[in-house]
């Protein structure tokens, strides 16, 4: 009993033995794998930006012509049709406009030319009809006038040919009454005279 218990205390300690070198080696191979991985890590590191490494240049130029081509694939299928369909349809929209400011301005043009050909011709019919008018009233003034005139003048001669008889009734009188004035006054001056003397003495000095 002894003897076997004292052999299994023997047996411990070249166990814990055994087993130490090996705990020891695998954490020296842990210790040697992390050294080399801190090594790798501090390796692979670098201080410079990566889009301005040469490495990384060829994947940079691909992945922009990747990126062009599809951009211009875009634009050309979608982004360049609409905006082309747009820019159609304004041009399409001006040249209507501007074709309808040059219907408006022609059809303005012709209506000024007419209301200027109306405005001229009406102008001309208005002199027209104001020298008839002028004419036709100058033609009655003038008939009028004459009418007038030969009026005036039968008037006028009808005057003189009254003024002309009573002047000479006038006459006839004052010869008359001039010859009894004097034969009254010579007959009382010188006596009774003939009234024929007398008469033809008063009528010689009225001539004279």
């Amino acid at each position: 009993m002894v003897t076997q218990a004292f052999a299994q205390e023997a047996e411990t300690p070249s166990e814990e033995h055994v087993e130490t070198p090996a705990a020891a080696h695998g954490e020296a191979a842990d210790g040697h794998a992390a050294t080399d991985t801190h090594a790798t890590t501090e390796a692979g590191h670098s201080d410079i930006f990566p889009p301005f490494d040469p490495a990384t240049f060829p994947s940079q130029l691909a992945w922009l012509a990747l990126t062009f081509l599809v951009l211009y694939v875009v634009m050309s299928r979608l982004a360049l049709p609409r905006i082309g369909s747009v820019l159609e349809d304004r041009k399409a929209r001006i040249d209507a406009d501007l074709a309808a400011a040059d219907a408006s301005r022609q059809q303005t043009d012709a209506a000024i030319a007419a209301y200027e050909a109306a405005l001229a011709s009406a102008r001309s019919k208005a002199q027209a009809i104001a020298e008839e008018n002028r004419t036709a009233m100058q033609a009655d003034i003038a008939g009028k006038r004459a009418a007038v005139e030969a009026d005036l003048a039968s008037k006028v001669a009808a005057a003189e040919a009254r003024i002309a008889a009573t002047k000479t009734a006038a006459m006839a009188n004052v010869d008359e009454i001039a010859a009894e004035t004097a034969q009254t006054v010579v007959t009382q001056l010188v006596g009774d005279i003939p009234s024929d003397s007398v008469r033809a003495a008063v009528a010689k000095v009225s001539k004279e």
